[in-house]
């Protein structure tokens, strides 16, 4: 017993210790942070209590860049949870070519963040121009258009990651039971709500949960697609994060903005489990 306990911690300790120096720690030296005047530069920061909170609820830039975060995070989940059990119910289909078709949908994922948004970003500046629709013209000058750019890169790239989630959900449901259901009448449409989806509800969870929280996390696309422009206009929630450290060298209004930050996302995601939770009980 003595030596299996051993085992336990000896197999525990690097993710421990790692949750411990990467996690736990900054999270705590965050905190301290928020509540000191530092400029990333200076040996001892000033503490300042919750200054830098109250500035920032009254920073207008922060609670807009706020606001755009929270709408592209709603059509970001809807869209690549969408597309992403979409693709995952056309690959799983009997047909040559479906394991090819899993490896092209998903490699967009394999892409890095700056790399997709510098590839995107010549496509839209470079490529649409070049085709003298006026629609397609100068997507990333605009608000609204800068906002659809967003979405096209995140969902081209998370949607074939979400379909291999969903692949493991419709791999769980037992042929029998569509077959059954077939021979009872039910067409495909009827198979998939009454049955296809409630049985696939765990994987619905899982990937409303992931894809919240990296579309509030968002950073690498938005600084190399947009930046931010036109003037701020889609900046989102960790850009703005990164210019108040990096641009206004206030550390302290940054970290504070990253806890209130970290909250919001906490709250959000443990409403979402817990709804998506019960809806699994219910199916």
């Amino acid at each position: 017993m003595k030596r299996s306990k051993l085992w336990f911690w000896v197999f525990l300790a690097p993710c421990l210790i790692s949750f411990i120096c990467i996690v736990l720690i900054p999270t705590i030296s965050g905190f301290y942070y928020s509540l000191t005047e530092w400029n990333g530069i200076s040996a001892a920061p000033k503490f300042v209590g919750f200054e830098k909170y109250i500035m920032v609820f009254k920073d207008s830039q922060y609670w807009y860049s706020f606001g755009f975060t929270a709408l592209f995070t709603l059509c970001s989940v809807i869209l690549i949870n969408l597309v992403g059990f979409s693709l995952a119910l056309l690959v799983t289909k009997k047909f040559k070519g479906a394991n090819f078709m899993r490896g092209v949908f998903f490699m967009p994922n394999l892409v890095g963040g700056l790399l997709l948004g510098y590839t995107w970003k010549f496509i839209f500046t470079k490529i649409f121009p070049a085709t003298s629709i006026p629609f397609l013209e100068n997507w990333l000058t605009d608000k609204e258009t800068g906002f659809i750019g967003l979405l096209i890169v995140m969902v081209w790239q998370m949607s074939g990651y979400m379909m291999i989630i969903y692949i493991a959900g419709l791999q769980n449901i037992p042929d029998s039971v569509l077959e059954a259901a077939s021979l009872d009448g039910a067409n495909g449409f009827n198979r998939l709500i009454r049955i296809t989806v409630p049985m696939v509800a765990q994987s619905f969870t899982i990937g409303l949960f992931l894809m919240l929280s990296n579309s509030f996390k968002l950073f690498d696309q938005n600084m190399s697609l947009t930046g931010g422009n036109p003037n701020h206009a889609t900046e989102m929630l960790a850009l703005n994060i990164y210019n108040s450290a990096f641009g206004s060298n206030d550390m302290g209004a940054a970290q504070a903005k990253a806890v209130i930050f970290f909250v919001a996302i906490a709250i959000v995601s443990i409403i979402q489990l817990r709804v998506t939770k019960k809806a699994e009980v219910e199916a």
